[in-house]
């Protein structure tokens, strides 16, 4: 079945092949020259976090996301993600943007500033909603960063690659069907991803004073997993005891609405204990396992733009999936953005693949086990004498993931030669030199980075900022594109203004009426 979907690629290719559309989005931490988190307001010349559609807030106000739009190239979508870093730089005044994914300085919960969205309804929404993460997790979870990267494929292909498979469903039955087939793959492969771009492996001490952790000291401010790729994913990153009873399945679109729409509406008694209101004021949208859909973490997502008040998984039910979002990526701290050409050629390749290969149901048994070997590589990743259990036997983590890019080989040659370029293979090499030694896994080269300049997590970070900030400022940005974020900006905020001055229904009943829907 793998062999035939990759032969069948190969002979429709060369007469219809548009590449891939793919975006990112990446979050960073405002921070003040002493390393610290910044407690200021999202900055005015940045327009309005509730309507900017590339430059927003994520949980903090100081936790800054940056959007690109759908782009036909990796070229255009990093050009677009500079241009957006370029601006920011020009208007952060005297703070910094953090490049790492775990934190700069934190003094506790309440030194995470919980984002505003202004008066409007939706806006106070987004702000209830952030303010149940808080009282249900905390918030210093939520100040980590990272970057989502979004793929999908143009409707040229799905109608060529229907023909091929001689499916009769509609189309967004098919596309939903085909994305699916490639998120399990993506489940059974993506503990490889935090391999080669897991790059948390350290943290600041304020991030886990208090905190039982099983953590080496580095410096006497800064922790570090002795074997870990990515603090980030771990036990001290994203996590929901809550979240472990949903058992989300990824084997087609109707089982995961069911079992997410089902978490949505089910009580969950610590979070009913806690109830919606303090002092007259809703701290949680209410008191189920998922408030809504955002809340549930996964690695990937599939995804369907939702139109205006419209609920994600109404979206996804009605229209079907339009893209996925891969969620576990840790930022690049060497690039100035986050992340790098490199690693984007080299994911359409990998997700690409997860298409085009066989892709049987994820039983039960097979569910736990690829969960293992996630955390296993998230927590002991470094570690070279790591093994999987695979086929009845023990295979190292270097033997599997070489076994996986050896099987990327062919189709980056068919890519490759679609494009008339090396793009895919010069990709693919990168990937090979990190596994062979000839460079280093990005978490490697933090520790190494760290300690050969002498310095803990939060000084070391802040050079890093520090030296892509004076990068990015130095670099001329064309004035009409300058302009055109100006004028976003501004927009933006008279957007806003908009919103709030059309509201008619008392927040309460927005509220009600919205969970109702």
């Amino acid at each position: 079945m793998a062999e035939s979907r990759h032969s069948l690629f190969r002979q429709l290719a060369a007469s219809d092949w548009n590449g891939f559309l793919k975006g990112v989005e990446k979050e960073g931490l405002r921070v003040d020259r002493n390393g610290f988190i910044a407690q200021t307001p999202h900055p005015e010349a940045l327009g309005s976090a509730l309507t900017h559609s590339s430059i927003t807030t994520d949980y903090s106000e100081a936790l800054l996301e940056l959007i690109t739009p759908v782009c036909s190239s990796t070229a255009e979508m990093m050009e677009s993600l500079r241009n957006t870093h370029r601006f920011v730089q020009q208007n952060l005044g005297d703070e910094v943007f953090w490049p790492a994914s775990m934190p700069c300085e934190l003094n506790g919960d309440a030194s995470i500033p919980i984002a505003g969205y202004g008066s409007s309804n939706v806006g106070r929404l987004r702000h209830v909603y952030r303010q149940g993460l808080a009282v249900r997790y905390g918030r210093m979870m939520q100040s980590i960063a990272g970057t989502h990267y979004n793929l999908s494929l143009p409707d040229s292909f799905w109608e060529t690659w229907q023909r091929a498979l001689g499916d009769q469903q509609s189309m967004k039955d098919f596309k939903s069907d085909q994305y699916f087939w490639l998120i399990r793959n993506f489940r059974r492969r993506s503990w490889m991803l935090m391999l080669l771009f897991g790059a948390s492996p350290a943290l600041d001490a304020s991030f886990v004073d208090g905190v039982q952790h099983d953590l080496s000291r580095l410096d006497d401010r800064s922790w570090f997993g002795d074997h870990a790729t990515s603090l980030r994913m771990g036990d001290l990153g994203y996590h929901n005891n809550a979240q472990s009873s949903l058992n989300i399945c990824f084997n087609k679109l109707s089982t995961y609405t069911q079992t997410l729409d089902r978490a949505i509406h089910t009580n969950w008694p610590a979070y009913d204990a806690i109830g919606t209101k303090r002092d007259g004021e809703f701290i949680q949208i209410n008191t189920n396992v998922l408030q809504i859909e955002n809340e549930y973490y996964s690695a990937i997502r599939p995804k369907r733009t939702a139109k205006s008040g419209e609920k994600p998984i109404h979206a996804l039910e009605s229209r079907g999936v339009e893209y996925i979002e891969v969620r576990c990526l840790d930022l690049d701290p060497f690039s100035p953005v986050g992340v790098s050409e490199a690693q984007v050629d080299f994911l359409d390749l990998f997700l690409f693949d997860c298409l085009l290969s066989e892709s049987p149901r994820i039983g039960d048994a097979e569910c736990s086990l690829l969960d293992d070997y996630f955390k296993d590589v998230v927590a002991e990743g470094r570690n070279r004498e790591l093994t999987f259990a695979r086929n009845g036997k023990r295979t190292p983590i270097g033997e599997a993931a070489t076994a996986i890019l050896d099987g990327l080989e062919p189709l980056a040659e068919v890519l490759d030669g679609l494009s008339g370029g090396e793009v895919y293979r010069k990709a693919l090499s990168t990937q090979r030199g990190v596994l062979t030694g000839d460079s280093q896994v990005p978490s490697d080269r933090v520790i190494d980075s760290m300690q050969a300049s002498g310095l803990g997590h939060r000084d070391w970070a802040m050079d890093m900022a520090l030296k892509h900030q004076d990068a990015l400022r130095s670099e001329t940005m064309d004035a009409s594109v300058k302009e055109s974020y100006v004028a976003a900006a501004t927009d933006s905020l008279a957007e806003q203004k908009r919103i709030e001055a059309a509201d008619t229904l008392a927040f309460e009943d927005f509220l009600e009426q919205y969970l109702r829907s």
